[in-house]
């Protein structure tokens, strides 16, 4: 339903508003829905890292939260969702699993152009750069990298239906289902030749898992699980016994599914991408993996395998899922770029991940068991 005091659509934002947010509307919807959170005249700002969904941090007086939105076009269909990032959150608020609290869902596109919620701004620190994990200790990084696996061990261990998400996504077929999904998004953002990605597609779909090893049919999957999509308190203790994860951000691809998926993407980020020489230097894998003096991959499995007490058995084919996955929505994010639908910096380069992100899944699917 449109909101009736929305008003016509501005062709541009007023004076002071970041790319993508018009604070007048914002203020508006917030005198109606959230009075408490309008302390006094509204300023924001883009957070950086963000390669999809566009997060700001809007301050009202005294009062400061998260806005998240979905990016200025080519919105794929399914993707973006804000209403199960907002209900997600809202589900996992009293688990183990640390998230920020959930403020206000608006699904009404006359605001702001397109849906969007409100979040509590957790204090932290999110690693996303060599020159932040450069200047830990060696202890320090591998505490940093074993709370990382210790909360997806948790999100994992989680009971759908006990926090109300039983209806949040389809268990059975899931693996099948995200090559199918994932193909669908590449064969609308495809503007270029990509060699090698229509064979790597069609050998995920030709073996996938059923996904039902070790009771994992039908957990939480976050879809995006990563170090820098954690918001993290390292105290400066050089012998990393210390610290904790504050909040596990980004939830627009969770649902329900075999969380091995999980880990296989997590193992994109951190070997794949995190090992390439020479290092990548855009997005999320700067400074990470065992060359930057964090743990192996193995090392990470074993963690999980450990607080999760499951046996994970070989992970070939869900790496070359994360391959695939990861390098379609690299490939979204070029062809928003290309059409000058991207705000931030850095995404001139996010298209030179695709290649060699192919080549992995292809590797990993030829050397390893399907």
């Amino acid at each position: 339903m449109t909101d009736p005091l929305a008003g016509a659509a501005r062709s541009e934002p007023p004076p002071g508003s970041p790319s993508g947010l018009d604070l007048d509307r914002l203020a508006g919807y917030l005198g109606r829905h959230r009075p408490d959170l309008l302390a006094g005249p509204l300023r924001a700002e883009l957070l950086t890292g963000g390669r999809s969904n566009l997060t700001y941090l809007v301050r009202g007086g005294d009062r400061e939260f998260v806005l998240r939105r979905p990016p200025l076009g080519h919105v794929l269909a399914t993707a973006h969702d804000m209403g199960r990032e907002h209900r997600v959150i809202t589900a996992l608020a009293d688990t183990a699993v640390p998230v920020p609290a959930a403020l206000a869902y608006c699904p009404d596109e006359s605001v702001l152009g397109a849906p969007f919620y409100l979040m509590e701004r957790v204090p932290g620190t999110v690693y996303r750069s060599r020159a932040q994990t450069s200047a830990l200790s060696s202890g320090q990084r591998r505490r940093l990298a074993l709370l990382m696996m210790d909360v997806l061990a948790a999100l994992h261990t989680v009971d759908p239906a006990e926090v109300g998400l039983a209806d949040f996504g389809r268990p059975d077929g899931f693996l099948a289902r995200q090559v199918r999904r994932w193909g669908g998004q590449l064969d609308r953002s495809r503007s270029r030749p990509l060699p090698g990605i229509d064979e790597l597609r069609e050998r995920l779909a030709a073996h996938p898992p059923d996904g039902s090893g070790a009771g994992n049919r039908g957990r939480i999957v976050h879809g995006d699980y990563r170090l820098d999509n954690l918001i993290v308190e390292l105290p400066a203790d050089p012998a990393g016994v210390s610290g904790r994860v504050r909040a596990v951000l980004d939830w627009e691809m969770a649902t329900l599914g075999d969380p091995l998926a999980d880990l296989g993407l997590l193992l994109t980020y951190w070997e794949v991408l995190g090992g390439a020489e020479p290092p990548v230097v855009t997005g999320p894998v700067d400074g990470l993996g065992p060359g930057a003096g964090f743990p192996t991959g193995a090392e990470l499995i074993d963690r999980y395998a450990a607080r999760g007490g499951v046996d994970v058995g070989p992970l070939d084919w869900h790496v070359a899922l994360g391959c695939f996955k990861l390098a379609v929505i690299c490939e979204g994010i070029h062809y928003r770029h290309c059409l000058g639908q991207t705000v931030g910096a850095g995404f001139d380069r996010i298209g030179t991940l695709v290649a060699p992100l192919v080549a992995h899944g292809l590797t990993a699917l030829r050397a390893g068991p399907v």
